[in-house]
């Protein structure tokens, strides 16, 4: 896979920590040059300096809120002034909200549809036509495996709505961009093992347990990556073995108490 992907330049959205480092590292071990994007300019700075020294690759960090257009505007200007060129998308960036629905905050609304729909909707369109003009590319999505269920889970109805028409629109993209040569894959990871879950007090050594870690999400990742060139993963589903979605893994009193 690493001669595939070696000397390839990909955008990674939310990847100064969790699933989006773990993916930006393992490109970069594949020898892929990496563009990070990430809110929070020091963990940004770390973990690009971490993935220069440990891969040898070019790697740039880009503050990056996915929820302002202007700023994704300026990523992908600053990449292809940087790289002339993008092959691979990430999009990862996400806001979590979990509240019963009488109780979640109005102004809450529009920033989860800003960051979880709109942030991945308005990238890909800023970098689209020049996977067209390349005839090639490959779009990857962070999803939620909450899509899988229906009705979607409780306290989550709100953030998971919006992850199931993230996930319509990229299947629809899908037969749209296919005949480009331009691939696009969604994943749906279940409760992965993150800045979230470190902070609560309540939560057992047996629900940590249960918890993905983020390079499991960078495996699928992967592997959407070294299929053939004539296959699509359209959907790739990675699910904690023993976290049922009748009772979660971290219930809304706990994320109250943090």
């Amino acid at each position: 896979m690493s001669q595939q992907l070696k000397g390839k330049v990909a955008i990674i959205t939310g990847a100064s920590k969790g699933i989006g480092k773990a993916v930006a590292m393992r490109l970069a071990e594949h020898g892929v040059n990496v563009v990070l994007a990430a809110r929070t300019p020091a963990t940004l700075n770390a973990t690009v300096d971490e993935i220069k020294k440990k891969c040898g690759v070019r790697a740039l960090g880009v503050p990056t809120d996915v929820a302002r257009l202007e700023d994704l505007v300026n990523l992908v200007t600053l990449t292809l002034k940087e790289f002339k060129q993008i092959d691979i998308l990430v999009n990862n960036a996400g806001v979590s909200s979990q509240h019963p629905f009488e109780k979640q905050p109005i102004e809450e609304f529009e920033k989860l549809a800003q960051t979880n729909y709109l942030g991945y909707v308005r990238l890909i369109r800023l970098v689209i036509n020049h996977f067209i003009e390349r005839k090639q590319g490959a779009i990857i999505n962070m999803v939620s495996g909450s899509t899988l269920v229906d009705p979607v889970p409780r306290t989550f109805v709100v953030y998971s709505s919006l992850k199931v028409g993230l996930r319509a629109f990229l299947k629809g993209l899908f037969w749209e961009l296919r005949d480009h040569n331009i691939k696009i894959t969604s994943i749906l990871p279940g409760v992965v093992d993150s800045d979230l879950t470190d902070h609560l007090k309540d939560i057992t050594t047996e629900q940590k347990d249960r918890l993905m870690s983020p390079e499991a999400v960078a495996d699928m990742v992967m592997f959407a990556l070294s299929v053939p060139a004539n296959a699509c993963p359209l959907e790739l589903a990675v699910i904690n073995q023993k976290t049922p979605w009748t009772k979660p893994v971290i219930d809304y009193k706990q994320v109250q108490a943090k």
